[in-house]
């Protein structure tokens, strides 16, 4: 069923089944060139088919963010449970070793040209290219996506450029849904921007967890990893967490929700272990105490 603006409603749409039919675990992956399900396959956990990304590039726009204010200090000791860095080039080849990313995947935002100060936070530009992104050895490049804000076409288009460099030389891109302050945050905004995203191109995309989540995940033709967002209570954070993995999302970019924890490295394997293990998020947050606990 549509509603009367075409947008397709929640009611008896199930989840869609991630399936290939070359067996390829990644959804709406079976026809990707080799290099491109390589890649995928260090972002995903070929075991549980999911990823925990830990988001650090919040500085490109926000600049030292609350628990990011020394990135060297921060980041690396978070390294061990994590599947995927997401990181701007900047923050990565100052302040990341790169032997802590021999087993990790890294996911390069390759967009920028806002901040804070602009009243306007949807005018980007496509800042860093592919050559770099390959000599970054990047997994994923990251485009922020703002659809329905005054620059969404212009958005759009860097998000075509990345999709189309990184498909000629087999690097997937990953469409970020950009939310601003006046934007709703809901099923029906996230199923729109969600799949054209996935149309355009994009093999992986990041949007927030919202209410009735499911039909987000079901109309979207890609894997869905969801946004951590603003701080919370670790026991909220846990909860998103477990209901969004529960619903059929890929993973979880998490960021505040962990560096801004009170015990980030106990947040970041109770995050892991709802990820890949599949507890509940009351067991996450049994985790996340015992663990604090225990320093």
């Amino acid at each position: 069923m549509a509603d009367k603006d075409g947008i397709l409603e929640a009611k008896n749409y199930g989840i869609g089944i991630e399936q290939n039919s070359d067996g390829f675990y990644v959804k709406g992956a079976g026809h990707y060139s080799w290099g491109m399900k390589s890649r995928l396959s260090k972002v995903f956990n070929p075991v549980s088919g999911k990823s925990l990304m830990l988001a650090f590039d919040h500085g490109y726009f926000l600049g030292p963010t609350s628990g990011l204010e020394r990135l060297d200090l921060n980041i690396p000791p978070l390294a061990e449970y994590i599947d995927c860095f997401m990181g701007t080039r900047g923050g990565m080849t100052t302040c990341i070793n790169p032997t802590l990313t021999g087993n990790k995947a890294i996911a390069l935002r390759v967009t920028s040209g806002s901040s804070i100060l602009d009243d306007d936070l949807s005018d980007e530009i496509i800042s860093v290219d592919i050559a770099e992104a390959i000599r970054m050895n990047a997994d994923l490049m990251a485009s922020q996506v703002f659809i329905g804000a005054p620059n969404q076409r212009k958005s759009i288009e860097n998000l075509s450029k990345v999709i189309n460099t990184g498909n000629t030389y087999g690097v997937p891109t990953m469409g970020v849904v950009a939310v601003g302050k006046d934007m709703e945050r809901n099923a029906k905004y996230f199923r729109l921007a969600t799949r054209i995203i996935a149309e355009v191109g994009a093999q992986v995309v990041k949007c927030y967890y919202c209410d009735d989540f499911e039909s987000v995940i079901a109309a979207c033709p890609v894997p869905i990893v969801i946004a951590g967002g603003k701080k919370i209570p670790e026991a909220e954070a846990l909860e998103m967490c477990y209901n969004a993995i529960s619903m059929g999302a890929a993973g979880v970019d998490m960021g505040r929700n962990i560096f801004q924890s009170e015990d980030p490295s106990a947040m970041v394997q109770a995050v892991r272990a709802i990820v890949h293990e599949g507890i509940d998020h009351k067991e996450a947050l049994d985790m996340f105490n015992a663990l604090k606990a225990k320093k």
